[in-house]
């Protein structure tokens, strides 16, 4: 249970605190509702790029981290195809540091030339090593057009492609910035060793003055529902051939996520799932397989990824995934497997939940959702979870019909 009190500024941004005395420690968590997701089609990989320029100095502060530094203090950031996420994590005497930071890089970045140019090399650099250099590095390009064809994330948070940021103006990029990183578009979350009142003071004095901004309705063009079996095969110059298999599923907010969320950890959460112990232990057909899913805030994707183990075609493993499947579809799952993975969960939870970020960052998530409340309740709708909907789930998301299959063969 994340204990927490709410206050909403007259901008619009909405501040949440978890109040901790435990520990001497506090995290301050700006997370912004923009993702690769708002990008156009061929403007793509800006949110990334922003969470680069973000640490390039704003309006007052021109170098961002030594300041963090000084105050004992560390700072990170991620970008998804949903959100962008920033934190700073520091000694709580030093929380208005991290007010100060943060709201000085809402209120205004300090744009140039030269700034942007730095960050275009390094988002560039990164997309090179991480993504077209590396061995199956541009596994998600070609799953993520496989299975969209209309909705962006049809793109990963890099970008479609290289270009789109290496074209990038100082002009689109000053736009996009005023178009999304707003105190009404944002959700600041504190967990520590501090105060409510205290924290609501510091939010009304460091961002109560920056003004809200037009922040467009999100407008996104959704998926059609899937009918037929898609197929790519590509060849690369990698290790071993790769298997995915990937199934459309609802967003996670939406009616019937949580059961299939649950019947990937059944199949591929750790070495008692059904296909690392069918597919790898028993029958040693993989070398490596998992199941998962993206957790997108729109319909989203099940994937099952494995390693074929040496002289297995992608025939032969595919099938063999099937046969598993077929079985979780056909067959309810015995309580007593249900039951261990619930309790698994919530020891997970618990452990997470020790964790000053982890808390700033889960109550920032839900309250973007649709309200931070959320965060102690979401364990519920794990737990009311049956056999017979899991099988439903099971059949209306594992069909041939709906899979997207990649076969990532490695050049011999």
């Amino acid at each position: 249970m994340i204990h927490f009190e709410r206050h909403t500024l007259k901008n619009g941004l909405r501040v949440l605190v978890n109040p901790d005395e435990a520990t001497q420690m506090v995290t301050v968590n700006v997370l912004y509702n923009v993702g690769a997701r708002d990008e156009e089609p061929e403007k793509t990989g800006f949110a990334h790029l922003f969470e680069h320029l973000m640490f390039e100095g704003s309006l007052n502060v021109k170098h961002f981290d030594k300041p963090v530094e000084d105050a004992g203090g560390m700072s990170n950031a991620f970008t998804s195809n949903d959100i962008t996420n920033y934190y700073i994590t520091l000694p709580a005497q030093n929380i208005e540091t991290a007010f100060w930071l943060e709201s000085d890089r809402m209120l205004g970045l300090d744009f140039s030339e030269e700034k942007l140019s730095i960050q275009k090399k390094v988002v560039i650099e990164e997309f090179k090593e991480r993504y077209l250099n590396k061995p199956y590095g541009d596994v998600w390009h070609h799953l993520r057009t496989l299975c969209y064809k209309e909705h962006p994330y049809m793109w990963p948070t890099i970008g479609k492609e290289i270009r789109h940021v290496e074209e990038a103006t100082l002009d689109y990029v000053k736009h996009f910035f005023f178009t999304h990183y707003a105190p009404n578009n944002a959700v600041l979350s504190v967990s520590g060793n501090v105060k409510p009142e205290e924290v609501f003071a510091l939010a009304e004095k460091w961002f109560g003055g920056i003004p809200a901004r037009e922040v467009p309705v999100r407008k996104l063009p959704q998926e059609k529902e899937q009918t037929a079996e898609r197929r790519l095969s590509v060849e690369a110059a990698v290790p071993k051939d790769l298997l995915y298999m990937a199934f459309p599923m609802p967003g996670f907010d939406r009616e019937g996520y949580h059961a299939v969320d649950f019947l990937t950890e059944v199949l591929g959460y750790g070495e008692s799932s059904r296909l690392f112990h069918k597919l790898i232990v028993e029958q040693k057909i993989f070398d490596d397989i998992s199941s998962y899913v993206l957790g997108s805030l729109d319909n989203g994707l099940a994937v099952i990824s494995g390693m074929p183990a040496e002289g297995v075609s992608f025939a032969m493993a595919e099938a063999e995934i099937w046969k598993v499947l077929e079985e979780i579809k056909s067959t309810p799952v015995p309580q007593d497997e249900i039951q261990k993975l619930k309790n698994k969960a919530e020891t997970s939870e618990a452990f997470d939940l020790d964790n000053g970020q982890n808390k700033a960052l889960k109550l920032a998530m839900f309250e973007n959702i649709s309200r931070a409340e959320d965060a102690n309740t979401i364990r519920n709708r794990y737990n009311a979870l049956q056999a017979a909907e899991l099988q439903q789930a099971a059949c209306a998301t594992f069909s041939n019909t709906k899979a997207n299959i990649l076969h990532y063969k490695a050049i011999r």
